[in-house]
């Protein structure tokens, strides 16, 4: 029974009904969405104006700009340490080089050392042993005290003679060397004296001389003989066989 009743009510059966003119659907929707676009301002306007009063945005903006400036800051702060940094690391890797470098010239500067201090040693070992050579007595004068010869490449011979003063104190001695050479050539009797002539020296203790006599093919040396000359003076003499 109720149900027809409604049913009449809401049909063109019902006693009363009226007729209106209907608004197309796209105003509808545009006047729809005015209204919510206003509700939606309202409540906006609301939020905002609640917020104030609340001061939950003070200051907000300016602690934004705040930072972001301190965080530019803390950016460049932190190129300029990396900037450092690899300033830093490059002087230490200059200075491990530098250190490396300097550490095999010092190890390479040791040896030398080492080695001039073995010539040194060995030098004062020579001098030592020449220097009892000199008699501590006797006759004054030049003497010839070693000469040697050796036959190199079969053709070159190489001599050499230490010459001293018997007077540890006596004043420099000026001279020359003659050398000659004496043996067989074809089996016939050969003699030859330095190509240049007589070599000039000046000692004052002692002196050492040498040099290289090339031997004529054919040739057997069989002895030399050396004599300290001053002017036309026969000084002093030894001979050597071969």
């Amino acid at each position: 029974m109720r149900f027809r009743l409604l049913r009449r009510r809401l049909t063109i059966s019902a006693p009363r009904m009226a007729v209106r003119s209907a608004l197309p659907w796209p105003f509808r929707w545009l006047i729809a969405a005015i209204v919510l676009g206003f509700c939606a301002a309202i409540g906006l306007w609301a939020f905002e104006f609640g917020r104030d009063i609340a001061g939950l945005d003070h200051g907000t903006k300016e602690e934004l700009v705040r930072l972001h400036a301190d965080l530019d800051t803390l950016r460049a702060e932190l190129e300029k340490a990396q900037g450092e940094r690899d300033k830093a690391q490059s002087i230490a890797n200059t200075a491990g080089t530098l250190v490396t470098a300097g550490k095999a010239s010092e190890d390479k500067l040791f040896e030398q050392v080492k080695q001039l201090q073995a010539e040194n040693q060995s030098l004062r070992d020579d001098l030592g042993f020449f220097e009892r050579l000199i008699p501590s007595s006797g006759a004054e004068g030049v003497a010839i005290r070693g000469l040697q010869a050796d036959l190199q490449n079969g053709k070159d011979l190489k001599w050499q003679v230490l010459v001293i003063q018997t007077s540890k104190s006596a004043a420099a001695f000026n001279g020359r060397l003659e050398l000659t050479f004496s043996g067989l050539q074809n089996g016939k009797a050969w003699m030859a004296t330095l190509p240049a002539g007589p070599q000039a020296f000046s000692v004052k203790q002692y002196g050492r001389l040498e040099g290289m006599f090339e031997v004529p093919a054919q040739v057997v040396v069989k002895a030399v003989m050396a004599k300290v000359l001053e002017g036309t003076a026969v000084r002093a003499t030894q001979s050597l066989k071969l």
